[in-house]
């Protein structure tokens, strides 16, 4: 079971849900900045710790090195945690899976694979896992499913422009993905990309 940190909606009834995932060697806690970033009181979020200690933080997966086992597993770990969260009364197309770096490896990997619609799923400064896997296997239920991802042209971490060919492989299979480029490293671009976020996650709830 994977250690989660619940920031509660304003409104108590609320059924809308952000998970967050996050990079390599970050944690839940480094998160802390998004609830109020964003600035949806109507919204309960998710902050979620990675399976593996890395260096003080956490790691979704061993990198670098072989990557397929630990994504393997944390995708069937996020299968689970996405499933209590059913049973717990936040129903898939309340929730909303947002990912930076590893995180959004594991939100595009897991959100595509999942059997359910979710609200969305952003994809920050990351990459698509086995790109040619991912376009076989994509269902309905995969090429129903919204996309964010954000990337920016100076991120000396994860190449801009492999992960731009990624995206564009994925929307030519016929899944719907809003790409959108900020002038910027491996980071998010500030109150910038967090309103184009924030626009994205409100979309998804009609």
């Amino acid at each position: 079971m994977l250690n989660t940190q619940f920031i509660p909606a304003a409104d108590k009834t609320s059924r809308r849900l952000v998970v967050v995932l996050h990079g390599l060697g970050d944690s839940a806690a480094g998160w802390r900045w998004f609830p109020p970033a964003l600035a949806l009181p109507d919204m309960n979020y998710l902050l979620v710790n990675a399976p593996d200690e890395y260096y003080g933080g956490f790691s979704w997966f061993e990198y670098p090195g072989d990557i397929v086992p630990g994504v393997h597993r944390s995708r069937k770990l996020l299968f689970e945690l996405l499933e209590d969260l059913r049973a717990k009364g936040f129903p898939p197309e309340q929730i909303t899976l947002v990912g930076f770096s590893q995180g959004c490896l594991m939100a595009l990997e897991t959100g595509l694979r999942y059997p359910h619609r979710l609200a969305g799923i952003v994809g920050i400064s990351g990459w698509v896992f086995e790109i040619e896997n991912a376009i076989r296997d994509l269902t309905p239920v995969s090429r129903s499913q919204r996309l964010l991802v954000t990337h920016g042209p100076f991120d000396p971490v994860l190449p801009f422009a492999e992960m731009k060919r990624q995206i564009q492989r994925l929307q030519a299979a016929g899944v719907a993905v809003d790409w959108r480029e900020f002038p910027k490293d491996h980071t998010v671009y500030g109150q910038e990309e967090v309103a184009v976020i924030r626009e994205f996650v409100l979309a998804g709830y009609g």
